[in-house]
């Protein structure tokens, strides 16, 4: 049997205490409820991947997930791992409603073949570098909130800070964002609706930020998904850019928006799209002159630290979101990135994304 052919499947529940409830304007919760797969080869090598299902983003929960998953578990012994892109593509059809299970079976795939190969996972990628500068989040929530989120980020020396803005009132938020200003004065600021604004509250929310003298570098996802046109109306009223998330979940998705002039830039994460969708994405951002950023769902270190092999050993990354780590009480895992600051790194990992399991 070829070394890197699938010999076992396995998978489990991954409940991950968080250390506040990650609010956003569609949801709060106050657990990762994330599914651990372990994907064996013929020659014994163990990759480990990660689904992290958002109810509130994606429709998916846990024990959905753990469906999605058996439902393909017999399927995928005795493929060989070497094709990861043609297993992709059959996933694509045989989990269409099932994104971050899809994902957790490529991040494990690639895990495993780039620890057989002794290749990290961000050489695989494109070796384009090892680090990048992430911001931090302050998630949904009231003004002393807010302003305890801001002193937090600031004193762990994350020098970008992204505001989750949609669950209240436009005007509410933007006394939200004045408490952050005060805090970390010298902060880079994003604020990321999630879809839970409409286009006049959106522009109630930046107009009240420019009335207040606070710059913003960053606009994301302001009103629902299936609104395109209040996305195309934004970006191009906006002198903040516009970047989509909800928006851009496949391929098709990127390029209806860069034809249609619905935002400057996409945000790109695994749990949303899997990982080859995600590749195709960037190459079709690119060659329309998108920006872009790499995001997650509540993942641990497992899955974000895939994420940023992805996205510095590709390069072309203008913001990184990569901060859900930090929101997590406690895990079962080591190694993986290294954070200084407001930088992560996994120059130092020797094979696959480098997590273990205790």
């Amino acid at each position: 049997m070829h070394p890197t052919r699938i010999t076992d499947l396995r998978f489990e529940p991954l409940d991950l205490s968080l250390t506040e409830p990650f609010a956003i304007a569609t949801g709060a919760p106050d657990m990762a409820n994330n599914v651990l797969v372990r994907l064996t080869l013929a020659d014994g090598t163990v990759g480990l991947g990660e689904a992290a299902p958002f109810t509130a983003v994606s429709g998916e929960t846990q024990a959905s997930t753990l469906a999605a998953l058996t439902s393909v578990q017999a399927a995928m012994l005795g493929k060989d791992a070497s094709a990861w892109r043609p297993i992709g593509a059959w996933l694509g059809e045989a989990l269409p409603q099932a994104p971050s299970a899809r994902c957790a079976l490529e991040l494990a795939l690639l895990d495993a073949l780039c620890r057989h190969h002794r290749m990290p996972l961000a050489t695989f990628f494109g070796g384009a570098g090892t680090g990048l500068d992430i911001d931090m989040t302050v998630t949904a929530g009231d003004e002393a909130h807010a302003a305890s989120s801001a002193r937090a980020i600031r004193a762990r020396g994350i020098r970008t800070i992204k505001v989750k803005v949609g669950a209240l009132s436009p005007e509410e938020d933007v006394r939200r964002m004045v408490h952050i200003r005060r805090e970390a004065p010298e902060a880079r600021l994003f604020a990321d609706a999630n879809g839970g604004y409409t286009v006049a509250g959106a522009r109630a929310f930046l107009s009240g930020l420019e009335a207040a003298g606070i710059p913003l570098a960053l606009f994301e996802q302001p009103v629902p998904r299936e609104d395109w046109e209040g996305m195309a109306e934004l970006t191009r009223s906006s002198r903040v850019p516009v970047c989509a998330d909800e928006s851009a979940r496949t391929v098709k998705d990127v390029v209806r928006l860069a034809r249609e002039g619905g935002a400057h830039g996409v945000n790109l994460k695994f749990m949303k799209s899997g990982v080859g969708e995600s590749l195709a994405m960037w190459n079709v951002a690119r060659a329309f002159g998108m920006e872009l950023m790499m995001g997650g769902m509540v993942e641990s270190t497992l899955a974000m630290s895939s994420a940023v092999h992805f996205a510095a050993g590709l390069g072309g990354f203008d913001y990184a979101d990569l901060d859900t780590h930090l929101f997590i009480r406690e895990h079962p895992f080591q190694g993986g990135l290294r954070v200084d600051g407001g930088r992560v790194d996994v120059g130092h990992t020797e094979a696959g994304h480098g997590v273990t399991l205790e």
